[in-house]
């Protein structure tokens, strides 16, 4: 029966958080002590405490298995089709192309951290949480996401001058982002902001 609803609300390699389990008549003893029978059985796999995942059969012995990533994801992320928290620091400065520097942390901002500040470890993955300056919605992910890279860009970015310019301004095109789009949220962060977007183009939307 548990394996049953397991499999229907969550399917095969996604993250399974024990302690967000909720079903009638199951208490929280019971709960754990069926899912560690499922997972004696091969039935679930653990991939960290208190989180498992039911195991896609492949032609390996050890079956497959989830990334940190997937659980980041679905804890800090996502909820369902809604968006709560987005990559930030080096690892997202990697992805839009502006280091390669590859990050040994994973930095992500979420309205589901309990803290401003919080290190944790997932499987040996260091994930630092933060609380978001404003809460994060679908609507404004990316303005948070691209004004959070430019409140540090002189730190993180090995690209400098004209070039830095015209990538800042490529991923402001990309995003869809516009400095209108941005002026409601400047408030929340430091000065240091204005000079940053200055010299990157941002203020008027082409190369300053």
């Amino acid at each position: 029966m548990l394996y049953d609803y397991l499999m229907e609300n969550y399917g095969e390699n996604t993250p399974i958080f024990v302690s967000e389990l909720d079903i009638e008549g199951l208490n929280e003893s019971t709960l754990r002590v069926q899912i560690k029978k499922m997972a004696d059985a091969g039935m679930l796999k653990r991939f960290d405490t208190g989180i498992y995942f039911i195991p896609k059969k492949t032609k390996f012995r050890s079956g497959s298995t989830i990334s940190a990533m997937q659980v980041i994801e679905k804890k800090y992320l996502k909820n369902k089709d809604k968006v709560c928290g987005y990559l930030s620091g080096y690892m997202f400065v990697n992805m839009v192309g502006l280091t390669t520097q590859v990050p040994m942390v994973y930095e992500v901002v979420s309205n589901n951290a309990t803290t401003d500040y919080r290190k944790v470890m997932i499987n040996k993955t260091r994930v630092i949480v933060k609380r978001p300056k404003v809460l994060v919605t679908n609507e404004n992910v990316g303005i948070l996401q691209f004004l959070d890279l430019i409140k540090d860009i002189d730190v993180y970015s090995e690209e400098q001058g004209d070039n830095l310019k015209k990538r800042i301004l490529e991923i402001m095109k990309k995003l869809d982002i516009t400095f209108s789009a941005l002026e409601p949220y400047l408030s929340y962060y430091p000065e240091k902001i204005y000079k940053n977007m200055y010299e990157t183009g941002v203020l008027a939307g082409v190369s300053a």
